[in-house]
């Protein structure tokens, strides 16, 4: 049984340059294969891909805060140093500059603030003062130290977002280029296939009334959000969309939880962490359900041993049976 949908077979997208190609004699249980594999090692750097991608977004907005944080605090020296300058300007005007004064406005103010002998020389107010430049120059020091170690880990992570990129582009074209060696018969016969296991699983999922079994075992968002994502039975698949006309796996179930007012994580590795595990004798309609080793791919559970999930580029949002992919374990959020 493949994992890659009903609308895998009408490949009607050329690739220029084939970089997958079919054996002669290839049977197509052995296409399907490959494709499976192709499409799981695309899923697999898709969970990669947002999670850098969302890391790049973090750091981007730790950076322009650090930066707006540094430009106040600039400001604020500033002012402070042309009050110290003032109050120079003052004393030439009265016939010199106090000494205090002639050292502070020097390149190394801590130094003198650090001889303790030097700050009898100065008034109260002018010590407070001194402290505060003081005090407000390391701030900035630290914070031009932060941004720079934020955008350089910003430049590492834009880097790792490109290559991630790069490999989902190469695995999808690469089972894009298989699909398109197939032929008639065998894309005749694998459509029908792939529709008649829709078919299976949706009729599995819902009951007369066509409505998922929504019978309260799970939790409320649970049930909530299968029913956002049965409204979107038939949406395009597109790796790092989060709807809400497209989405990846872990985009389709963020979307879904978000519309019964909960915040999930952007991948499904993080989702896999958003509540409490549950067996798959456990599962309860509203429960996402991990698979892989890597828990790279994730779907909601639709009752009946079914799920609702965004599989892959060559698919749409559809429901498949729950043991069709490598199962690992249940979540219940809420």
């Amino acid at each position: 049984m493949t994992i890659f949908g009903a609308t895998a077979a009408a490949a009607s997208v050329a690739i220029s340059t084939q970089t997958a190609q079919a054996a002669p004699g290839q049977s197509l249980e052995e296409v399907q294969e490959e494709v499976d594999r192709l499409y799981e090692e695309a899923g697999s750097a898709t969970d990669e891909y947002n999670g850098a991608k969302e890391r790049e977004e973090q750091l981007q907005e730790e950076v322009e805060a650090l930066q707006d944080a540094t430009a106040r605090g600039q400001q604020e020296l500033n002012e402070l140093r042309a009050s110290v300058g003032s109050v120079a300007s003052a004393q030439y005007r009265n016939g010199g500059v106090d000494p205090s004064v002639q050292l502070f406005l020097s390149s190394d103010p801590d130094a003198y603030l650090d001889q303790a002998s030097t700050l009898d020389q100065v008034s109260g107010k002018q010590a407070e003062t001194l402290r505060l430049i003081e005090d407000q120059q390391r701030s900035l020091d630290q914070q031009r130290d932060e941004a720079s170690d934020r955008l350089a880990e910003l430049e590492e992570v834009r880097t790792e977002v490109g290559d991630r990129k790069e490999e989902i582009q190469e695995k999808l074209s690469e089972a894009q280029a298989l699909l398109n060696q197939l032929t008639a018969e065998q894309q005749a016969e694998l459509e029908a296939q792939e529709a008649a296991e829709a078919a299976e699983a949706a009729e599995r999922a819902s009951r007369d009334s066509g409505r998922p079994i929504l019978d309260g075992s799970g939790s409320s968002y649970g049930e909530a959000a299968l029913s956002a994502a049965i409204s979107k039975l038939g949406s395009p698949y597109v790796w790092g969309a989060t709807g809400p006309n497209a989405f990846d796996c872990s985009g389709l179930t963020s979307w879904a939880f978000a519309q019964a007012g909960v915040s999930l994580p952007r991948t499904s590795q993080a989702q896999a962490g958003a509540g409490t595990r549950v067996s798959m004798s456990e599962l309860a309609p509203g429960d996402l359900v991990i698979y892989y080793s890597d828990l790279h791919h994730v779907g909601i559970y639709a009752g009946n041993g079914t799920i609702i999930h965004s599989p892959n580029s060559n698919s749409t949002v559809e429901y498949l049976g729950v043991d069709v992919m490598p199962f690992q374990f249940g979540v219940r959020v809420g």
